[in-house]
């Protein structure tokens, strides 16, 4: 019976020591590189992970876009804001 050609091409193309020789990453967040919202969720995110619980998730809020210019506040309905 033939050998399935996939199987074939997972040998040849096989990067298990490439990977194994990587460095760790270190106990940074996976997020938190990149823009200026990814970079202060991670940033909460290992702050909550620190001090509160380690298994905590953070996630990004309207508030997080807003503060960071991505975008803007509600301006009609119940969270209006006067001013």
């Amino acid at each position: 019976m033939a050998e399935n050609p996939r199987t074939t091409t997972a040998r040849e193309t096989d990067d298990r020591d490439l990977i194994e020789g990587m460095e760790p990453a270190g106990d940074a967040v996976p997020s938190s590189a990149g823009g200026r919202l990814q970079t202060d969720v991670g940033s909460q995110a290992d702050l909550t992970r620190a001090i509160d619980d380690p298994e905590a998730d953070t996630r990004p809020e309207k508030q997080d876009d807003i503060d960071n210019g991505q975008a803007y506040p509600a301006d009609r309905g119940n969270n209006r804001q006067n001013g």
